[in-house]
């Protein structure tokens, strides 16, 4: 079957699935799986899980990896099938917790109006893992080969995967590709993302009565302010970095020289030396009064996502199987980071956004469209079937 042929029969596939594409969606984002929230986090799982089944059949393998106090992880494994059978294994990685606490479903409750859909989480990103699942349903229903697909679900995403990390890692190490159904950026797939690093840093003084002794006081607040300053002054936008200093906090009383003082700092980086360029700054700064120490702690969360030769590669098969549905494929690089960093860092092919169209992550006026779900449903179907006779000699060395 011709490349226009198999597009043409996977975009009739999703078309006529696209009622219940929509009432899958609204079941799941009725179930609220706030990051915070373990037993929330439990029942979506297990929805998750059940769902999958119902819409694939059982998987050839399935684990769940313990993320206490946060959510699991479940791994699923679905066999190829014709000559994609003996194919490298194609991961696609979907997170199930969202930023929004249980009764924010009260407020913005889920709708599909002129096309728009809306509810907690339907962009960031219970849209993706619905599309994924009814991409990988196409390619079976139009009797088309696949590769192995391993599900990578995880609850603990929007908080920097802490549990989840290791799984990921495991199970992306020596993947075919990638796939990140993370939301698109304005319809752009992303083949570049940023290392975030999560610092604090903690300075003690000596307090002392502001009033009547003000000189036997060393203050951390003011020592504070030094290190918001000297922070602050490594970023460069020209070189994609950026230093956030977002939460402080420090002292008792107006009267009392501040004892001690905190902040919270949020760091991107587009590559590896500005990540060291800024650690090795950030380590290195001291006080100017001797009397205040200061203490950093935290770390870079996710490694820079970088745009190898394997991930574009990856990006122009997917161009080209775009064009065949009729559409441009764009890519970008983005700001914000996600899994997809981490299987990017072990060289193998990724290629993120594959999710929702639409905008307003983490905000009220989050929202996907349906036009978008289908095309990206078709183009993810296409993807997965265009790799089932080459995902084994697709380059996981980067």
């Amino acid at each position: 079957m011709s490349a226009p042929t198999t597009s043409t029969a996977l975009a009739e596939q999703v078309r006529a699935g696209v009622d219940d594409m929509l009432r899958d969606l609204e079941e799941y984002v009725r179930l609220e799986t706030p990051s915070d929230d373990t037993a929330a986090l439990a029942a979506g799982r297990d929805w998750v899980v059940s769902w999958i089944e119902r819409r694939l059949g059982a998987p050839a393998s399935a684990r769940t990896e313990p993320g206490a106090p946060h959510g699991d992880t479940v791994v699923l494994e679905y066999g190829g099938t014709g000559i994609g059978a003996e194919a490298g294994t194609v991961v696609i990685l979907a997170h199930y917790d969202t930023v929004w606490p249980v009764g924010t479903l009260a407020e913005l409750p889920f709708s599909v109006e002129a096309e728009v859909i809306r509810g907690p989480g339907v962009f960031d990103m219970k849209a993706g893992l619905v599309q994924a699942v009814w991409a990988l349903r196409a390619v079976r229903a139009a009797g088309l080969p696949c590769t192995p697909v391993r599900f990578v679900l995880n609850g603990d995403e929007e908080i920097g995967s802490p549990a989840s990390r290791p799984v990921i890692e495991e199970s992306c190490r020596g993947a075919a590709a990638v796939l990140v159904f993370e939301a698109s950026a304005d319809g752009a797939v992303k083949t570049a993302r940023k290392g975030v690093g999560l610092f604090d840093v903690t300075l003690t003084g000596v307090e002392a009565h502001a009033g009547l002794d003000p000189t036997a006081g060393a203050s951390a607040v003011t020592a504070l302010g030094e290190f918001i300053a000297a922070a602050s002054a490594l970023t460069d936008v020209a070189a994609g970095t950026t230093v956030n200093v977002g939460v402080v906090a420090g002292g008792t009383r107006p009267n009392v020289t501040a004892g001690s003082a905190r902040a919270h700092l949020d760091v991107r980086v587009a590559d590896e030396a500005e990540a060291a360029r800024v650690e090795r700054a950030l380590t290195a700064w001291r006080p100017s009064d001797p009397r205040v120490t200061a203490h950093l702690a935290g770390g870079w969360n996710r490694p820079v996502m970088t745009r190898t030769p394997a991930v574009a590669d990856l990006y122009q098969r997917a161009r080209a199987v775009a064009a065949t549905l009729g559409f441009d494929l764009p890519e970008t690089a983005v700001g914000g980071a996600s899994d997809g960093n981490f299987a990017a860092a072990l060289g193998v092919p990724v290629l993120d956004g594959l999710g929702a169209v639409g905008g307003g992550a983490h905000a009220r006026h989050e929202h996907a469209t349906v036009p978008g779900m289908v095309e990206r449903t078709a183009l993810a179907a296409a993807v997965l079937a265009s790799l089932a006779d080459t995902a084994a000699g697709l380059s996981a060395a980067g």
